[in-house]
């Protein structure tokens, strides 16, 4: 134990990450570390010598954000005569408020208040917020809640959550998530997950002048530094317009 040499250490830490990806990398320096802390802790050796190892940065994946014209053609792709409307109702509800997938799926009936044109959504650690809903969201809910999803609630034992399968029950993550991909592969559109509607929320709403603490109170982030991600996406889609249009960029 005692042979074991920060130098070795960092040597080691180099090789994996030639060998694996950045965050597997990254985990496995990080147990290093904390065995090496538990041995000190145990008495099994005077020193840590990993102490000073630190891992690798590992590069910040920048979110996949949808246009707005393929937005809209994913949108329309639900309203072929053999979906159920309530897939229309998912994803207009899905990018008209940014909520996760698993946001949705909770949404009860009483969540949807059309007058004041918002939802209240239960996100993570049961912590409650208040999002807007715009008229195309509200519209293809109405017109799920007061048909098909009628006929679904008569077969089910009856239950408060806004979207049911066939049989009457709670719509599961899984069928909400299919629903999009359904979607997806009828637009043509690859790529597509209910998270691709969420960042695109973010990501429009920023480039059409949103400032970051209010997307981040939408989306629902404990901290405005998960937000601050969708704004480097926005510097990019600006330095892509730049160097396209002006005379003098290149």
């Amino acid at each position: 134990m005692d042979d074991v040499s920060a130098n070795s250490i960092n040597d080691f830490a180099v090789s994996l990450s030639n060998e694996l990806s950045a965050s597997s990398a990254a985990r496995i320096v990080v147990s290093v570390r904390g065995f090496h802390k538990f041995c000190v802790a145990e008495d099994w050796t005077p020193t840590n010598p990993a102490v000073d190892v630190h891992p690798m940065s590992i590069p910040r994946r920048l979110p996949k954000a949808i246009s707005y014209e393929l937005i809209t053609a994913l949108i329309e792709a639900t309203d072929a005569s053999d979906l159920p409307e309530r897939d229309r109702a998912i994803m207009e509800l899905l990018y008209g408020t940014g909520m996760r997938i698993s946001e949705l799926t909770n949404v009860i009936i009483d969540d949807i208040d059309a007058e004041s044109c918002s939802v209240v959504v239960t996100g993570k650690g049961n912590k409650q917020r208040m999002i807007p809903v715009g008229t195309y969201a509200l519209s293809a809910i109405e017109k799920y809640v007061k048909g098909e999803r009628r006929v679904q609630l008569d077969k089910g034992t009856g239950t408060p959550k806004l979207f049911l399968n066939r049989r009457g029950k709670p719509l599961s993550r899984q069928s909400a998530w299919e629903c999009v991909s359904q979607a997806a592969t009828r637009a043509h559109i690859p790529g597509v997950s209910p998270h691709s509607l969420r960042h695109s929320y973010a990501t429009h709403l920023l480039e059409r002048g949103a400032d970051v603490r209010t997307v981040q109170e939408l989306l629902g982030h404990a901290s405005v530094t998960t937000t601050q991600v969708y704004t480097l996406v926005t510097v990019d889609t600006l330095r892509e317009i730049y160097a396209a249009s002006h005379p003098r960029a290149k």
